[in-house]
């Protein structure tokens, strides 16, 4: 009994001895093939699989970018397309309501000189028509004077 804790000791001792931070025998090449095996299953269970998703989003966002850019610069364009059509219109407009207010007055100054003419037409035929019934009276009022002097001669001339 007394060899066994002996034993052990001497065991103990040896492990000390022979072990240390590092050792450099049989394990450490096992060990860096384990690490070299892990590191290829993983790029290929792994790594690779999320490289791939990754390349497909940044070539989803690239092409997105793209096609966002031309529907602007299309955007752009048709919005300045349709503000000088605008622009244009506008200006059209203008141009018409000015000729139709031209139109407009010149219609009226027709009007208004038709209507004045028409008014001249009239005051000349009534000043006409007061001259003619003028004379009238005065050839009524001297056929009359006449005939009443022709009767204050006689009744004068009688007595």
């Amino acid at each position: 009994m007394i060899n066994l804790p002996l034993l052990l000791a001497l065991e103990v001792s040896n492990t000390e001895v022979e072990g240390g931070l590092f050792d450099f025998n049989a394990t450490l090449p096992l060990m860096a093939l384990q690490f070299l095996t892990l590191t290829v299953i993983l790029n290929f269970i792994f790594y690779k699989p999320i490289t791939n998703v990754l390349d497909e989003r940044d070539e989803y966002i690239r092409n997105s970018l793209t096609t966002a850019s031309a529907s602007l610069v299309k955007a752009d364009d048709l919005t300045r397309q349709y503000e000088q059509e605008l622009a244009e219109s506008r200006k059209q407009a203008q141009d018409i309501i000015r000729k139709s207010q031209q139109e407009a007055q010149q219609i009226v100054s027709d009007k208004i000189k038709e209507a004045q003419q028409d008014a001249e037409k009239l005051v000349s035929e009534a000043s006409n028509q007061l001259n003619i019934q003028k004379e009238q009276a005065l050839k009524t009022l001297e056929d009359q004077v006449g005939a009443l002097s022709d009767q204050i001669k006689s009744k004068l001339l009688s007595n």
